[in-house]
């Protein structure tokens, strides 16, 4: 495993589709006792699952295992997934409404148009707003929402410092008049996140 600050992924450290493999295995369960303490659910649907340096490169990793597109498909991976891998003084959240059954998925998803823009996490009395990823647009022209949103959550250094005190009350939600839940971030999660600060 990589340091937890580590900030962009490059071609050095990605490993060779053969050696990735004898390998796969154990990444993989590595990969999911770490995101253990990085996921969270709010409300009925949604899940926050907070990305780093390891849960990128496994992602891209894992993509060209499966699609097999080997040099040519690298630089795409890298540009899509680099960004999402927290910069020192941010939180990064792949965000997923989960809806086993679809037409009520495309009912509800229709009624939180611009709930990318409505995501935050409340800390030493301060509210952190999130910025959705602009890659593309997250709500269709007829307002409904994309199932899987992208979000980075800007701290100051204050808002650092009260995130990292042991015991802090932190709380992840969403502010969207159709989805107003919240929750209270674990003990757990909170100190796992803190290390994705500098």
């Amino acid at each position: 495993m990589m340091p937890a600050t580590a900030k962009q992924i490059t071609h050095a450290d990605i490993l060779p589709l053969p050696d990735y493999m004898k390998i796969r295995k154990e990444r993989r369960s590595a990969v999911v006792a770490l995101k253990k303490n990085r996921r969270l659910a709010v409300g009925p649907h949604a899940t926050f699952y907070f990305e780093n340096f390891e849960t990128m490169l496994s992602q891209v990793q894992e993509m060209l295992y499966i699609e097999k597109g080997g040099d040519e498909q690298v630089e795409d991976e890298l540009s899509a997934y680099n960004p999402l891998i927290p910069q020192g003084r941010e939180l990064v959240a792949t965000v997923m409404f989960e809806i086993d059954d679809e037409v009520r998925r495309r009912r509800v998803l229709a009624t939180l148009g611009g709930i990318e823009h409505q995501m935050f996490i409340k800390v030493g009395g301060e509210t952190v707003k999130g910025v959705a990823e602009d890659d593309l647009d997250r709500t269709t022209a007829d307002g409904k929402a994309s199932s899987v949103q992208f979000v980075h959550f800007p701290f100051t250094e204050a808002q650092i410092a009260a995130f990292r005190k042991p015991g802090a009350e932190v709380v992840l939600g969403f502010s969207h008049e159709n989805y107003p839940h919240m929750t209270v971030m674990p003990e757990a999660v909170r100190e796992a996140l803190a290390k994705d600060f500098d």
